[in-house]
């Protein structure tokens, strides 16, 4: 029978635990520590608990962590890594390396049911949720675990789709009996799913950032077919609820295509529709996939756009693309079966 892993479990969690095993209640802080804030992985390297405690917990449980089975480095300087998620199931993550920062995409889902059309791992599909343990192993068995000093989760998956292990994640990460991470060195990037986003804005303080790319209705649904399930107007609605005026941020993910979404008309419908509220609009450079009908747009004319909005006060940011070479860029991560591993390495 395969053991139970500890890692990604709650202090709630672990606190039971010590209940079944007869170890007194106090050792729940004690394996949070070994499990969060130090390198182990095996029980018996926790030794502030009793031999007896640590013989009793190894017949049902293990650590649990599991390492990357494949790297690969951009020329800029950006790793991915191939994580495993169950029986013939993958993940990637993505580590970006900045001078000021050092940031990671997490995955939360392996594929997604959403079906972006410019969205490599739309076309994968969906093959199953991750577990908080999965989400935070990315963090805890990443090489540069170290260095890291902002999360975001906006790899393969929606985040509000598998909300209760997202959210147990987050707690895990920002905990002090966790990683003890400020919650405003995390984002989570989603295409708008209610009413996961109201639970998510009252009970985290992490940032938010909404993968919009058009202001208008029509043109979003032709995009992202979510948007015929929970229109962004009432997305933006729910945005307007909260206090952006101290240090949580809003932001709008906003992908360029080539002659679709960068005219006057939608930097002046975007400047409304984001009236009021403290936002930043992240511009997104489109990465060509396979079967496709969108195109990239020129440097020169996403400066343009770039320009338009902040005439309209809005403000706006173009985001430099990153790893692109390994396909670890804006919408190009995808796993699909464990034959791809085999195939790739040999």
């Amino acid at each position: 029978m395969k053991k139970e892993p500890l890692f990604g479990k709650n202090i709630d969690e672990l606190t039971e635990i010590t209940k079944k095993t007869d170890l007194p209640d106090y050792a729940a802080k004690q394996i949070a520590d070994w499990l969060y804030s130090k390198d182990i992985r095996n029980i018996d390297e926790m030794t502030n608990l009793s031999k007896k405690g640590r013989s009793v917990l190894k017949e049902k449980y293990q650590i649990g962590l599991e390492d990357p089975v494949k790297e690969q480095t951009s020329v800029d300087g950006t790793k991915k890594y191939l994580f495993p998620a169950g029986e013939n199931k993958y993940i990637e993550t993505v580590y970006i390396p900045e001078e000021k920062r050092n940031t990671i995409c997490l995955s939360t889902q392996v594929g997604c049911k959403y079906g972006c059309d410019f969205c490599m791992t739309g076309k994968q599909g969906f093959q199953g949720n991750l577990t908080s343990g999965q989400i935070v192993n990315q963090i805890k068995s990443l090489p540069e675990r170290d260095l890291i000093s902002n999360i975001v989760l906006m790899g393969m998956g929606e985040p509000l789709d598998n909300l209760q292990e997202v959210m147990k994640a987050l707690d895990l990460l920002t905990s002090d009996w966790g990683f003890a991470m400020s919650p405003r060195r995390i984002t989570l990037s989603t295409v708008g799913v209610l009413p996961a986003l109201k639970k998510f804005l009252d009970k985290s303080e992490c940032h938010l950032a909404l993968s919009l790319h058009t202001p208008f209705e029509e043109e979003r649904q032709k995009l992202m077919p979510v948007e015929n399930k929970y229109p962004f107007k009432k997305i933006i609605d729910q945005v307007k609820k909260i206090d952006w005026s101290g240090q949580r941020r809003f932001s709008i993910e906003y992908i360029v295509f080539k002659g679709l979404n960068d005219s006057p008309k939608h930097a002046k419908e975007l400047s409304r529709l984001l009236h009021g509220i403290k936002c930043r609009v992240n511009l997104i450079r489109f990465h060509t996939i396979p079967g496709s009908k969108f195109k990239e747009e020129t440097p020169e004319k996403m400066e343009e756009f770039q320009n338009e909005l902040k005439l309209q006060g809005v403000f706006t940011t173009i985001r430099k693309s990153r790893g692109q070479d390994i396909a670890a860029a804006c919408g190009l991560l995808k796993v699909t079966y464990s034959s791809q591993l085999s195939q790739e390495d040999s």
